[in-house]
């Protein structure tokens, strides 16, 4: 008999797991002009015309509306953009996030 021990060669992936997303949530209001938040939508998250119209509309009628979902980071930014253009037109365009459930 030999005395050689032989130990399997064990490898571990790591286990990586997905970033939590987060939506971006278009909040109504009586005074921001509706072209003024089409152009927003359109500019900050790159959507068409009829796209940021319908997400508009939906707004409207819901009083809220999910616009996209992204990770964390990129969730703060747009809702940070789309807030302080509202703000710099002298508007109360509001946009906040919220966890994906």
């Amino acid at each position: 008999m030999s005395n050689t021990v032989t130990t399997p060669k064990t490898r571990t992936k790591p286990q990586v797991k997905r970033p939590r997303l987060y939506k971006v949530l278009l909040m109504n209001d009586d005074f921001t002009p509706r072209e003024f938040v089409v152009a927003v939508l359109m500019g900050v998250f790159r959507m068409t015309q009829e796209q940021a119209y319908a997400v508009m509309m939906a707004a409207h009628r819901q009083g809220c509306c999910v616009v996209a979902v992204f990770t964390r980071e990129i969730a703060e930014t747009k809702a940070a953009l789309g807030t302080e253009a509202g703000r710099r037109a002298g508007f109360p365009l509001m946009f906040t996030i919220e966890p994906e459930e």
